[in-house]
C-alpha cells in the first residue's frame, strides 16, 4: 500500500510543483481575499444589490479575479421554492466519489443493467410508487432523465461548468452546465449531456456505437422586486438510444467462461431502442401574506418508446425470437414496435409557512392520451383518454435545522391514493408509504412484432416502512435499520415456456409479497486521514408468493480510502478502492423488444467481487479522477453477468476531470 501511494505521489508531483512556483499572495491582496469572502451568499434583491460588500469591493487589480468562485455562485431547486425552503447552496466542488461516473455507481449499485453505460436499468430492490394515475410503464430509462434534472441558479457572475469523462474502450460522457443571471433577479441558463458509448461486444472499431444519447434544457428562474411572485420554467428534451446486442450468443465454449471469451459475438446486430421525451414545466407562486401563498404548476409531456429492426440483417432472428407475431397487420420483417404517451397537468394550490410549521393544499387536473398504432382496432381495458382528478396537500413540522416531521396525501378522485410519512432528526430517519396505483398501460394491452396480451389486472398495492438509527462516537459513525416491504396485486413480466407463444408475457401475482432487509451502513476514520466505509444488507423473504421477487440474500458496498489535503493545501487528494459483491441469484432476464425485465429461471447470476482502485485530485478549480475498473477480472480473466447472457464491463481505465468558470 506504501508503494502504490509513493507511486501516485510521484505522478502528480510535477502538477504541485507547477503550482508552488506560483508568486506570494502580498498583503494587499490577502485582504481582498478576506474581504471577498464576506460576499453576501443570499440571493441578490434590489435591497441589497445596492450595498457596498466592504471596503476591498473598491480595489481594483487583477486580486479582483478571485472574487467570484463557488461560494458566490448558488444554487436551489424547485422542491426547496415548493417548501418555502431558503435553501440556497453553493456549488458542491468535492472530490468525494467523484470517480463514481456510471449510473450504476451513481445509484449505489442498487440496480442492475445490461453491462454497459446507458443501458436499460432496474432496480434490485422493490420502489415504493411516486405516481398513482396513468402511465406507460416503460420505465427502464427514466432514471436517465430524472437524474437530469435541473437546478436553478443565483450566480453574481457567469458561471459554466465542463466535466468530461473519457472511459476506455470508447466509453464517454459529457456535462456542459451554463448559468448567469441577467439581472440581480432573473437568471437564465442550460444543461447539455451527452453519452457515446461504443459496444464493448464484437466492437468493430472507434465510433461503433451501443448507446447515444442527447440530453438537454433550458431554464429559467425570476422574482419581482418585492419578491412576492416567483417563477421557474424549464424546458427539458432527451433522445436515448440503445442498440441492442439481445446478450451474448454461446457457440464454441458454452461454460460460464464462454462470455468472456474475446471472439464472443451476440445474438442481434441491428436492433434498436429509443426513447423521447420532451417536458416543459413552469412553476409560479405569489405571496399575499407571510403564511399565505397562492401556486401554480404546468406540466406538458410527450414520452416516445420505440423498438427498431429488420429481419434481412439479423443473422440469429428466429434463434433469438421464438415467437413472431402472425397477424397480418403487423410487420415482422422491418420492425417498428412504438408506444406515445402524452399528458398535461395543472395543479393549482395555497400553501405557507408559519414559524416552524409549513402546509400546503392543492387540486391537480391530468390529461393524458397514449396510441399503439397496433391496438388502434382492439376494445381495450382502458380507455386511450382520459382525465384524472387529484386532490392533495403536504404538512411539516421543523424544529430546527436538522429535524422535520412531514407528512403527504395524494387523492385520486377514483380511489387511488398515496400516503407518506418522514421524520428526520440527528439520531434517527424514519419513512413510511403507503400507495394503491393504477397499472401502467404496458401490462395492461400490447401487440407489437414479437409479443401481445391484453389483462384485467387489479390495482397494485405498496406498504413500505424503513428506520435507521443515526449514532456518532469519536470517530465512528454508524447507522443501522430495516426495510419492510409488503406488495399485494404486484404486476410484473415472466417467461413463458409454451410453444408458439411470446417468450415474455405479462403477469400479475395473485397473492402477496413481504420483504425484510436490515441493513447496517458505518464510516471509521482511523489513522488520521484513512476511513472505512462498509454497507451491509441482508434480504429476507417473509413471503412470496409465485416466487416473483427476485433478489440477492447479501448485498455490499465498500469503501477503503485515504483522504487529505497536499502540498500547502495546493491538492486535495481521494485514492482507495471501491468493493462490491451480491450473493447469487437468479437475476431478472431482459427483452430488449418491449424494453422490460422478467422473471427466469435457467440463468443463475454468480457472486462476484467488482473490485475498483480509484484516484480523485482536485486543485484549484479544477477536479480529475483515474480509476481502474473490475480489477479481479484482470487477475483472474472471469468476469461477471449483472444479466443473463449480459456480459458486465471489464477491467479497464477511465479518466474524467471538470473545469468550472466564473467569466
Amino acid at each position: 500500500m506504501r508503494v502504490r501511494f509513493i507511486v501516485l505521489l510521484l505522478l502528480i508531483l510535477p502538477v504541485a510543483v507547477l503550482l508552488a512556483q506560483e508568486t506570494p499572495v502580498s498583503k494587499k491582496q490577502r485582504i481582498q481575499a478576506d474581504t471577498s469572502k464576506k460576499i453576501n451568499t443570499t440571493p441578490t434583491t434590489k435591497a441589497n444589490a445596492e450595498q457596498p460588500t466592504g471596503r476591498g469591493s473598491q480595489i481594483v487589480d487583477d486580486s479582483t479575479k478571485n472574487v467570484y468562485g463557488p461560494k458566490t455562485t448558488l444554487w436551489i431547486t424547485e422542491n426547496d421554492i415548493y417548501l418555502n425552503k431558503n435553501n440556497y447552496q453553493p456549488l458542491d466542488t468535492a472530490i468525494n466519489d467523484y470517480h463514481r461516473w456510471t449510473f450504476i455507481q451513481k445509484l449505489n449499485n442498487f440496480y442492475q443493467d445490461l453491462g454497459n453505460v446507458g443501458t436499460a436499468l432496474n432496480p434490485i430492490f422493490p420502489i415504493a410508487p411516486t405516481t398513482i394515475g396513468a402511465t406507460t410503464g416503460y420505465t427502464t430509462y427514466t432514471p436517465y432523465f430524472d437524474l437530469a434534472e435541473p437546478r436553478y441558479f443565483d450566480s453574481k457572475s457567469p458561471y459554466t461548468r465542463i466535466l468530461v469523462v473519457w472511459g476506455g474502450d470508447g466509453r464517454a460522457k459529457t456535462h456542459i452546465e451554463f448559468a448567469r443571471n441577467i439581472n440581480p433577479r432573473w437568471n437564465f441558463g442550460f444543461n447539455y449531456r451527452p453519452i457515446l458509448v461504443d459496444k464493448q461486444v464484437q466492437r468493430i472499431g472507434k465510433g461503433d456505437r451501443q448507446t447515444v444519447s442527447h440530453y438537454y434544457d433550458f431554464h429559467t428562474s425570476y422574482k419581482s422586486e418585492n419578491e412576492r411572485y416567483q417563477l421557474v420554467a424549464s424546458y427539458r428534451r432527451m433522445r436515448h438510444r440503445v442498440f441492442e446486442n439481445g446478450g451474448i450468443l454461446l457457440s464454441i465454449d458454452t461454460t460460464y467462461a464462454g462470455y468472456f471469451e474475446e471472439n464472443v459475438g451476440p445474438y442481434l446486430t441491428a436492433a434498436q431502442s429509443e426513447e423521447l421525451r420532451n417536458a416543459i414545466h413552469v412553476f409560479h407562486q405569489y405571496q399575499l401574506a407571510s403564511p399565505f401563498q397562492l401556486y401554480h404548476k404546468a406540466d406538458l409531456t410527450r414520452q416516445r418508446n420505440l423498438f427498431i429492426d429488420r429481419k434481412a440483417n439479423e443473422a440469429n432472428y428466429n434463434a433469438y425470437f421464438l415467437y413472431t407475431n402472425p397477424d397480418s397487420d403487423i410487420n415482422t420483417e422491418t420492425v417498428s414496435d412504438g408506444t406515445r404517451f402524452n399528458t398535461l397537468v395543472n395543479e393549482v394550490g395555497i400553501k405557507g409557512k408559519a414559524a416552524f410549521f409549513y402546509y400546503s393544499i392543492y387540486y391537480k387536473l391530468r390529461l393524458y392520451d397514449v396510441a399503439n398504432k397496433y391496438l388502434d382496432n382492439l376494445a381495450l381495458p382502458y380507455a386511450k383518454r382520459g382525465a384524472e382528478n387529484y386532490a392533495g396537500g403536504q404538512i411539516a413540522f421543523r424544529f430546527d435545522s436538522l429535524s422535520e416531521l412531514s407528512g403527504q396525501a395524494e387523492y385520486l378522485l377514483d380511489g387511488n391514493y398515496r400516503l407518506q410519512a418522514q421524520l428526520r432528526t440527528p439520531w434517527l430517519d424514519a419513512t413510511g408509504t403507503s400507495a394503491l396505483i393504477k397499472p401502467g398501460f404496458l401490462p395492461l394491452a400490447y401487440r407489437g412484432s414479437h409479443h401481445e396480451w391484453l389483462n384485467n389486472f387489479n390495482n397494485p398495492f405498496t406498504n413500505q416502512l424503513s428506520a435507521f438509527i443515526k449514532v456518532k462516537w469519536g470517530r465512528l459513525f454508524i447507522s443501522p435499520g430495516a426495510t419492510y416491504t409488503a406488495l399485494s396485486n404486484y404486476i410484473y413480466y415472466r417467461a413463458n415456456e409454451v410453444a408458439n407463444q411470446p417468450q415474455v408475457l405479462a403477469a400479475q401475482s395473485g397473492g402477496n409479497q413481504q420483504l425484510l432487509v436490515p441493513e447496517l451502513r458505518t464510516s471509521l476514520r482511523f489513522f488520521r486521514h484513512v476511513y472505512l466505509r462498509p454497507q451491509i444488507l441482508y434480504s429476507s423473504l417473509l413471503n412470496n408468493d409465485g416466487n416473483v421477487l427476485r433478489i440477492p440474500k447479501w448485498f455490499v458496498n465498500a469503501q477503503l480510502a485515504y483522504e487529505n489535503t497536499l502540498f500547502k493545501g495546493n491538492l486535495q487528494v481521494q485514492m482507495g478502492v471501491d468493493a462490491h459483491w451480491r450473493s447469487a441469484y437468479t437475476a431478472l432476464g431482459y427483452d430488449p423488444a418491449i424494453q422490460q425485465y422478467y422473471v427466469q429461471d435457467k440463468t443463475t447470476a454468480s457472486a462476484f467481487p467488482l473490485v475498483d482502485v480509484f484516484f480523485n485530485g482536485k486543485f484549484k478549480r479544477g477536479r480529475f479522477f483515474v480509476k481502474y475498473h473490475n480489477l479481479q477480472q484482470a487477475i483472474t480473466g472471469l468476469g461477471y453477468l449483472p444479466t443473463p447472457t449480459y456480459r458486465g464491463q471489464g477491467n479497464i481505465l477511465d479518466f474524467g476531470f471538470d473545469l468550472i468558470l466564473f467569466d
